[in-house]
């Protein structure tokens, strides 16, 4: 009964104009207290346009608004305890228990509102009829003395007294109305809330773009860029709250039926991976959010992985933003919950609500960035499993944006296996406009590997077995490169997390990058930014350079990875060294595959001024991509941290490598051309090419950084295909 009711909903486009005062006071939602549909209670001043149009709305049953209205004369403020049992009782979710009752208040107070508008609405006009008594007095008046018209200074000064009566009580007229509306929105952030523009005064987000740092609120890096979408999102409307509770719990049911269907809703493909069957979509859930709109195109996926950890951190994960931004850094450039509608019961994340927004990526900047405003829910089914699904509130913002990307339910399902284990069944399912990706990455991207379900699991998996890694103890002492120490090791993951993070959201094709493209030899485009370090002691200050650049090549991954990763081979493709003799000083396994880790690196060049310079670098694949992300750093800082000491002042510059699968790879004749299994490879650097945050970059420093960059991919594509040959 949810999805019938609520998908109706979403065809209609929210009027969130900016509202008079009475408008917005007579805008009270009835949430089918007695009848089928929801429309703005009748007045005397209301809009007879206003009271034609009527909102198809859910309808709870008779008893249910009975049972709910006994329960609101004896307690209008249950807690969260007698609203779970209220809702087992009626067959609802505790949150439309919530909404129903946040609506009731809203409505008796909104009544009481009307009543003190009306009184002082009749006050005000016996004023005005007695003030118009006064001037008609006052023109019929004459002088005591000689019987004339009484003098124009006179008649002036008791005119200019009755304005300044009349403006005054107009004035605290207008502040109790005022006054009224803002005590609906006491606590809630003035953002929320510019539909009230008449009003409060508009404020913005004050991202502080142009700068590094993470933001109040984002996680991901902000630097300066064009039209950024992410600062015109802001929280729901009350009115939107009971929409999104309903298709929020629509959207749980399609993904866990998604998640658990077989053929003919999944058909597998000649690669082993599920693809969405649209016809049968469409027959299974008729309504969904709508229409897919034109232009777009649909990717769906599913898999399956068993991951190293408890189902309770998995779900904790999922619900921080934080902490799923920094897991899954690869994918999400940014991110931002915009307001928690609900935070759980029973101390945990069981019916947790969050309207979120969010941009996912692939590293690269030939490929453009998905962003997408959703609300992500959670909740703990009976036998025990626990879903999150994520579904596009498109739909809910006015006026309606041409969104590029829309997310229909997506999510997880998350299932505890024994000794700490969990099985995590993940679906995506998206609809998109990809016309704009560069003709390299069209495989990738078509395959599913760039976004889709298979590389958030690898991504997971990966990431869950470098967590079980850094919590390792017993570490034995087998190679001299190997830290021992459970402080140091923590410490210098760390470092690698932050390292890694930067990198990734550093390097994709995010809107909040202002990337220029360079003129470059052959068809290897490269593009470069700056941005100025100040105030953030994980950098060094000033003007920092960014440089990349994304090309193919007919080598398997792997191959590529193990010849980037490889301390011996760095020599051929690293200018920075010098050609000096590199060895690893120290060395942290993390994860089944060999060339997953971070090491600390040594690099004894010629040069005095390098010698002994130390560089970090972590490498990591999975079967969806590999990165060999690199960084110098100081050798007293790097001391502190192998100690244990904390590493967030140990400043970074990241660059490196991220390589993804150029396809499916099915291809058996050889590797030809993009899409038959060679390997897809960006090049990233920064440099800091002035210590002084307020200079000005030179066109010397860019032509140098986009030399340094060419001439490293001219040796890294003759390196590794010698080794091919």
């Amino acid at each position: 009964m949810f999805q019938s009711n609520l998908f109706d909903t979403q065809h209609h486009v929210l009027d969130m104009t900016p509202k008079s005062p009475e408008n917005e006071l007579g805008k009270i939602r009835e949430d089918d207290y007695e009848t089928e549909t929801m429309e703005a209670p009748s007045g005397e001043d209301q809009d007879p346009n206003q009271r034609a149009k009527r909102k198809r709305y859910h309808r709870h049953t008779q008893r249910q608004i009975q049972e709910m209205e006994n329960f609101f004369k004896e307690c209008p403020h249950p807690d969260d305890k007698q609203r779970k049992e209220l809702s087992r009782e009626l067959g609802l979710e505790p949150l439309q228990v919530k909404f129903w009752f946040q609506n009731k208040r809203t409505q008796m107070k909104a009544q009481h509102e009307r009543h003190e508008n009306a009184v002082l609405k009749a006050d005000n006009e016996k004023l005005r009829l007695e003030n118009n008594r006064y001037k008609e007095a006052l023109s019929n008046a004459t002088c005591p003395n000689c019987g004339g018209p009484a003098a124009l200074g006179e008649m002036s000064f008791d005119e200019q007294h009755l304005r300044i009566e009349n403006a005054r009580l107009r004035e605290e007229l207008q502040i109790d109305r005022i006054s009224g509306i803002a005590a609906k929105y006491v606590g809630k952030p003035l953002s929320s809330y510019s539909h009230l523009s008449p009003l409060v005064p508009s404020r913005s987000l004050g991202l502080g773009v142009g700068n590094f740092g993470a933001q109040t609120g984002f996680v991901g890096e902000m630097y300066a860029g064009g039209n950024d979408l992410f600062r015109s999102f802001s929280g729901p409307t009350e009115a939107d709250k009971p929409m999104i509770v309903e298709l929020a719990v629509a959207a749980m049911e399609e993904l866990i039926r998604m998640a658990q269907a077989g053929d003919p809703l999944w058909v597998s493909n000649d690669n082993s991976t599920e693809i969405l069957n649209e016809e049968e979509y469409l027959r299974t859930f008729p309504r969904g959010i709508g229409p897919k709109p034109l232009g777009l195109k649909s990717e769906a996926s599913r898999e399956s992985v068993v991951v190293i950890m408890n189902h309770i951190n998995l779900v904790e994960i999922l619900m921080d933003v934080k902490r799923w931004s920094t897991v899954f850094c690869g994918i999400v450039s940014r991110a931002m919950t915009l307001e928690v509608l609900s935070t759980g019961v029973a101390g945990n994340y069981n019916g947790a609500l969050q309207v979120m927004t969010a941009e996912f990526q692939v590293p690269s900047p030939l490929v453009p960035s998905r962003e997408n405003y959703f609300v992500r829910y959670c909740k703990q089914h009976a036998d025990g499993t626990w879903a999150v699904v994520d579904v596009s509130l498109d739909n809910l913002r006015s006026p309606t944006p041409l969104s590029s990307s829309r997310r229909r339910p997506s999510g997880c399902l998350i299932q505890e296996l024994p000794n700490g284990y969990s099985k995590v069944v993940w679906v995506e399912h998206v609809e998109v406009d990809d016309r704009a990706v560069h003709n390299i990455y069209r495989p990738v991207v078509n395959s599913g590997l760039a976004f889709g379900a298979k590389r958030w699991v690898a991504t997971l998996d990966r990431q869950c077995e470098r967590l079980a890694s850094s919590m390792a103890n017993n570490i034995p002492a087998g190679d001299l490169c190997v830290i021992t120490s459970t402080e140091g090791r923590k410490s210098m993951l760390k470092l690698a997390e932050r390292m890694v993070m930067s990198f990734c959201t550093g390097v994709g094709a995010s809107t909040a990058h202002a990337w220029t493209t360079l003129s470059a030899t052959g068809s290897d485009d490269v593009r470069v930014m700056t941005r100025k370090s100040m105030d953030d002691p994980g950098r060094p200050p000033g003007i920092v350079l960014s440089a990349a650049t994304s090309f193919w090549i007919p080598v398997p991954t792997k191959r590529v990875f193990d010849f980037l990763r490889d301390e011996n081979s760095r020599s051929e493709w690293d200018i920075l060294s010098n050609g000096g003799l590199v060895q690893e000083m120290a060395h942290i396994a993390n994860g089944r595959d060999p060339g997953n880790c971070v090491s600390l690196l040594r690099v004894n060049s010629a040069n005095s001024s390098q010698s002994n310079m130390l560089i970090l670098q972590e490498s990591c694949s999975d079967s969806t991509g590999s990165y060999v992300i690199y960084a110098p750093v100081d050798i007293v800082a790097m001391n502190v941290v192998l100690s244990g000491g904390d590493p967030d002042y140990v400043a970074l510059l990241p660059s490196g490598f991220a390589i993804l699968p150029d396809g499916p790879g099915l291809n058996g004749g050889g590797i030809l051309e993009v899409g038959s299994g060679g390997s897809l490879l960006t090049v990233a650097f920064q440099i800091l090419v002035d210590s002084i945050p307020t200079a000005k970059l030179s066109l010397g420093s860019v032509a140098t950084v986009n030399s340094l960059i060419k001439c490293t991919v001219e040796r890294i594509k003759a390196a590794v295909m010698c080794e091919t040959a």
